[in-house]
């Protein structure tokens, strides 16, 4: 079977033709040239206005468009570009089928590289093509950007927001989220955790858009709940459970670690030695080991004991349907709390308090709609940092999540090759 038949099958161009394929070896690399010729009696396009345009000239040399490999061999389009003198914009080179502006890689190669760094990194993925980093990374890049200027964004009804950190010295992202319907996907990301930085998001979405959203998830930041109240003020706003458990959680850690010291510090006998995880894990997570440890450690009257009955107790508010009852609960909880000179606890209860609307609108919401999955996004997003042992500009963190969780659209392709 001819070169030339298999091309004509996987990638067919209407108005141009193959001609002679060869070898061709370049600074030691072996590679497959096939020539592309215009069909006769076609005409080119305006790469401006797309429009069938006549000729002008043709170039001096040759383009060579890096093609999808086989059977290890780089493979290239080698054509001589044309220019067309357009009546509405001028004198402009053709557009070809093949390739996108001044790409030096093909459509279908650029998916192709781009379908293997979702799996891979894009080290990896160079390594395993013979091809560059820069290649898989505007491979990538192209893709992506084609994929946000064709992705649906209407029936957005729940979102959730929260930041990560992926550089040193407080460098934050901000990621918006979907998380209704049925989809979960990336919408926005951008620099810091700033009122700007989340209120571009709105801006990208729009006014009539943003009229639709009926669910927000969000931690306590500031700037979130700020904004959230300015410009989607109508939607439920859900502060979740997975984040005020946590915030209780290090508050218990921090009362372990301070009451420890002290003993130490006094000559005690080490009661807390190694209780950290024993006091934060949920009493059904114990192992067998750590259960009979609990029951001797809570018989002593002990801060960090009492500041984990009152962490237990806490979670018995999950279990309430009325959001009535449940802002009874809190009200009797942190009372108790205050009362009980525990003073990070005590710190966390007055946010509680303060915060008490919002947390009551995951009852009114019945549950429905929970920051864990936001979270697990989040853990989606640290393994792709991990998995390029971190990213160094922005422009590239960007360009990987929204590749890797916005689950855009890709160009259609007149084969798949993975």
């Amino acid at each position: 079977m001819l070169v030339k038949t298999i091309l004509n099958r996987c990638e067919r161009f209407k108005c141009f033709v193959y001609g002679q394929v060869r070898f061709v070896t370049q600074a030691g690399r072996d590679s497959l040239d096939v020539e592309v010729k215009p069909r006769k009696g076609s005409a080119a396009l305006c790469s401006c206005c797309h429009q069938a345009a006549p000729c002008y000239d043709h170039a001096s040399e040759p383009r060579r468009f890096e093609f999808v490999p086989l059977w290890g061999y780089a493979v290239f389009l080698v054509y001589v570009m044309r220019r067309v003198d357009c009546p509405r914009c001028g004198v402009k080179v053709e557009e070809v089928p093949w390739a996108d502006g001044k790409h030096q890689l093909t459509k279908t190669y650029m998916q192709f590289l781009a379908s293997w760094a979702r799996s891979l990194s894009w080290t990896e993925v160079s390594r395993r093509f013979q091809t560059s980093w820069e290649k898989v990374f505007h491979a990538v890049e192209y893709i992506v950007e084609w994929g946000l200027q064709h992705r649906n964004l209407d029936g957005i009804t729940a979102i959730g927001v929260d930041e990560i950190q992926w550089k040193k010295n407080h460098k934050y992202l901000t990621l918006v989220y979907q998380i209704n319907g049925g989809v979960v996907r990336l919408l926005w990301i951008s620099k810091d955790r700033t009122v700007e930085s989340f209120s571009a998001f709105f801006d990208m979405l729009g006014e009539k858009r943003s009229a639709f959203i009926e669910h927000v998830c969000s931690d306590m930041w500031k700037p979130y709940l700020q904004v959230i109240a300015q410009r989607v003020s109508q939607a439920v706003h859900i502060l979740d459970r997975f984040h005020i458990v946590a915030r209780i959680n290090k508050a218990l850690d921090e009362v372990r670690a301070s009451e420890h010291r002290r003993m130490q510090a006094a000559g005690r006998e080490p009661l807390l030695t190694k209780t950290r995880w024993l006091l934060l894990k949920r009493p059904e997570n114990l192992t067998e080991k750590q259960e009979p440890r609990l029951r001797e450690l809570v018989q002593y009257n002990l801060q960090s004991v009492r500041a984990y009955l009152l962490k237990e107790e806490f979670q018995l508010l999950w279990t309430y349907i009325s959001p009535a009852w449940a802002g009874k609960f809190i009200d009797r909880w942190t009372t108790r709390v205050m009362r009980s000179r525990i003073e990070p606890l005590k710190r966390e209860a007055l946010t509680i308090r303060r915060h008490k609307p919002l947390i009551l609108n995951w009852f009114k919401a019945k549950g429905a709609f929970s920051s864990g999955v936001v979270e697990g996004l989040n853990n989606k997003v640290k393994l792709t940092m991990r998995k390029s042992y971190g990213f160094r500009h922005y422009k590239t963190i960007e360009i990987a999540l929204y590749h890797s969780m916005g689950a855009l659209p890709e160009p259609d392709v007149t084969h798949r090759f993975c």
